[in-house]
């Protein structure tokens, strides 16, 4: 059987270390057998993945983005709640935050990149309730941010 963290190298990622938080917040919290992930951004090692759907960005570009999220999700829950990935029970819910212009409405497409990533790493427990909607900007510029529930 393949661990997740194998099927993460299938996708080409190693698990980075968990991005600092950058206000005054904790990137991840637990409470009893549940597991709350502060927002999350499109970012890897280069730095923040920025821009704005629907005007300097496609579907496809923010779908990779949010699959970068879905990336620092695992990462927090690893790195920063000491919880292996095969000792997730269930990803509950996600919400995912994509810097859009008002004409933009396929939001639900960008989430897309973050809940495919979830299920081929975790399977089953990988599948989750969502929103998605379009907000005029993110820290940093960033194009995606999602936050996430996790049941342990």
């Amino acid at each position: 059987m393949t661990s997740p963290i194998e099927k993460l190298r299938e996708f080409g990622y190693e698990l980075p270390a968990p991005k600092a938080p950058v206000a005054s917040y904790v990137p991840v919290n637990r409470s009893g057998n549940m597991l709350y992930v502060s927002g999350q951004l499109s970012a890897n090692e280069t730095g923040v993945v920025t821009g704005l759907l629907g005007d300097n960005m496609n579907v496809v570009q923010g779908g990779n983005a949010a699959e970068l999220a879905a990336l620092n999700i695992l990462s927090q829950i690893v790195h920063g709640a000491g919880v292996p990935l095969e000792d997730i029970k269930r990803i509950v819910k996600i919400t995912v935050l994509v810097a859009s212009t008002p004409e933009f409405t396929e939001q639900h497409l960008v989430a897309n990149g973050c809940s495919n990533m979830l299920v081929a790493v975790l399977g089953d427990k990988g599948k989750h309730a969502r929103a998605a909607f379009g907000v005029a900007s993110l820290p940093f510029g960033a194009a995606v941010e999602i936050e996430a529930v996790v049941e342990v």
